[in-house]
């Protein structure tokens, strides 16, 4: 059962699941094939940056899909919702915007993780360097900036609060706003916002300029992590098995080659991909790529990494306990590092790695 405050949380994308179901139902049976028998797999991408499943393309390690880009996302919440709506075949996010999409009845699964955070690849929550905050209890009344709420900021920052000892009503308290990634520095520096999250490019280049320290990163909550994952229809599942198969052990492989490979091969590789699809995009991002921020050899989901954000929602009174188990949400059948296909130690071709 989901309680009243979930289902507040879930409104608009229930009513847009309803709105649609019709239009879901016909294009999950409207499956393209190329003329020598590829599945086609309609996605989003991102401007600048290049994702797994177009690296696993680009390294020839699908032989059952052909990728179309459709256009690009900057929202994983609306990724995934595009992905359950039919609009795409697959999608990513955050898995407490998954576990929201899945209480909510949408029958999709995940099948792969896709993005997380380690030592080199994390978020950070920034303050002044001058400022008096110095712990969570210092953030009542102030204001957190992020890119989008209900999604992995607005959870990440929640949990640390409540790990530093705040009641729900004192989380209350703390204002969670929306401030463009692009613009979160300036709004920090401004005084507009007491607290900016920063990662990537752009926490690289505000600490290059100097004048801010972090609060807390996601990575010093729960260490090398994977946050997202991949998600599809059941139905473009069960219809299309060895498709989704073919996809899910090629981006394994792609990001176990990422795992396996010197950081400065990866980047060149990137650029060479940004630079032969033709969408007009600049390469810049591409050099600060530091690690696939990804926990398990070829994205191999864990049941921590689900259960975690389950119990989040139970202890928050947004999800009645027991309503979901991580059964429910994904499942590692087609990763080759998980179904025996390739030893977990192994390379992106299930080679045994070389010793350091």
């Amino acid at each position: 059962m989901i309680r009243p405050r979930l289902a507040r949380t879930l409104a608009a994308a229930t009513a847009l699941l309803t709105l649609t179901g019709l239009a879901t139902a016909c294009s999950s049976s409207e499956t393209t094939t190329t003329a020598d028998g590829k599945t086609v797999l309609r996605y989003e991408g991102t401007t600048g940056q290049v994702q797994f499943a177009e690296l696993a393309e680009d390294l020839g390690y699908y032989e059952k899909v052909e990728l179309n880009w459709v256009g690009d996302n900057t929202s994983g919440p609306a990724a995934i919702q595009n992905a359950a709506t039919g609009q795409t075949d697959f999608g990513g996010a955050f898995n407490g915007a998954v576990l929201k999409l899945v209480a909510a009845k949408s029958p999709v699964t995940s099948v792969i993780g896709y993005y997380g955070s380690d030592k080199e690849t994390f978020n950070g929550y920034y303050v002044l360097e001058d400022s008096p905050i110095r712990s969570a209890r210092d953030l009542i009344g102030k204001k957190v900036g992020m890119n989008t709420l209900g999604a992995h900021h607005e959870f990440l920052v929640r949990e640390w609060l409540a790990r530093e000892g705040l009641t729900p009503d004192e989380i209350k308290q703390v204002e969670l706003i929306v401030v463009p990634p692009v613009n979160t520095e300036q709004a920090l520096r401004q005084g507009q916002i007491d607290v900016g999250t920063l990662g990537s490019v752009f926490r690289d280049k505000a600490v290059e300029r100097g004048g801010i320290r972090p609060l807390f990163t996601d990575e010093s909550l729960f260490g090398s992590f994977t946050y997202g994952t991949i998600l599809l229809r059941d139905d473009f599942i069960a219809d299309n098995k060895e498709a989704v198969a073919d996809f899910v052990q090629g981006t394994a492989r792609a990001i176990r080659w990422t795992q396996t490979t010197p950081r400065d091969q990866v980047i060149a590789k990137y650029k060479e991909i940004i630079g032969k699809r033709g969408r007009g995009e600049t390469t810049d991002l591409a050099d600060y790529w530091k690690s696939p921020g990804v926990a398990g050899p070829g994205g191999v989901i864990t049941d921590q990494e689900i259960q975690l954000w389950i119990d989040w929602l139970v202890r928050n009174g947004e999800l009645e306990d027991g309503a979901l188990t991580t059964g429910d949400v994904y499942t590692n059948e087609f990763n080759p590092y998980f179904n025996g296909t390739y030893p977990v130690d192994s390379g992106p071709d299930g080679q045994a790695l070389a010793a350091k």
